[in-house]
């Protein structure tokens, strides 16, 4: 939602509110003015106090696309290095590993000879 939209939504509340009070009160003309006065400076207050509240909102939100912009590219940097150094760490297992398939994909076949010879 938009600032803007949420503000107008706020005004035309008030606005409501206040003509809602001005019809339904028993009190005097003087009272409803007094009334309508405080009323008028609380809204502004209030009103003051939503728009600093969305100024800072709008801070932190640009405060933390900041350091995500900052943070995102050094995490993934981080865990490429850490990826390449694990791959580097097991090349060595992951050579032991082929020559020991390997082998045994030879033994596997010599047996598969052996076997059929011996049974022709």
């Amino acid at each position: 939602m938009k600032a803007s939209t949420f503000l107008a939504g706020l005004i035309a509340g008030s606005v409501t509110a206040a003509v809602t009070v001005l019809f339904s009160t028993p009190q005097t003309g003087s009272e409803i003015r007094s009334s309508v006065k405080s009323a008028s400076t609380d809204m502004k207050h209030k009103l003051n106090d939503v728009k600093g509240k969305i100024s800072e909102l709008k801070n932190s939100i640009t405060h933390m696309t900041k350091e995500a912009k900052e943070l995102v590219p050094e995490a993934v940097n981080g865990i490429k290095g850490s990826i390449e150094q694990w791959q580097i760490s097991t090349e060595s297992n992951r050579l032991k590993l082929e020559k020991e398939l390997s082998a045994i994909q030879n033994s596997l076949a010599e047996l598969e000879q052996t076997i059929a010879a011996q049974q022709k």
